[in-house]
């Protein structure tokens, strides 16, 4: 029960990105706020921009949901394994495991997008997702180190 206690956000989370790879995550959706958001900032802004901003924070989105699932993956598994998350040393093949599972993951997601008619599947995508991860984990590397911690 501990274990599954441990991995419970990590599921939760990829239900998130999974939802988010069915037709609520398309770019007609998200065009839906951005555009109207942007306009009341500046009503004269071009469609050209909207595309641009829109795709930016779609890209965006795209490299902080699987940091946030590289993290939690990292947590889950620390905590499984009974270990306090920031009081262990840190392990470069656990993080490549992750990295690993994120990529993985990344890889069917995008595959779900190509059945639905309103996404698409990219290899850019899945990059941006793995990249994503990346981040993530490093960016907790860089806490332990800051934190001295390993």
């Amino acid at each position: 029960m501990q274990r599954f206690k441990a991995y419970l956000p990590v599921l939760i989370w990829m239900a998130v990105i999974f939802a988010g790879s069915t037709d609520l995550g398309s770019s007609q959706r998200t065009s839906r706020f951005i555009g109207p958001f942007l306009r009341w900032f500046n009503p004269e802004v071009s469609e050209e921009t909207i595309r641009a901003v829109q795709a930016v924070v779609r890209k965006g989105a795209h490299l902080t949901v699987y940091a946030i699932l590289a993290i939690l993956t990292w947590r889950a598994r620390r905590v499984a394994g009974r270990t306090t998350p920031f009081l262990s040393n840190w392990n470069w093949r656990e993080s490549g495991i992750i990295f690993a599972f994120c990529a993985l993951y990344a890889i069917t997601d995008e595959l779900h997008q190509t059945f639905v008619s309103t996404r698409q599947g990219h290899p850019l995508d899945v990059m941006i997702d793995s990249l994503g991860a990346l981040c993530g984990l490093l960016l907790i590397w860089f806490c332990g180190r800051r934190g001295k911690r390993w």
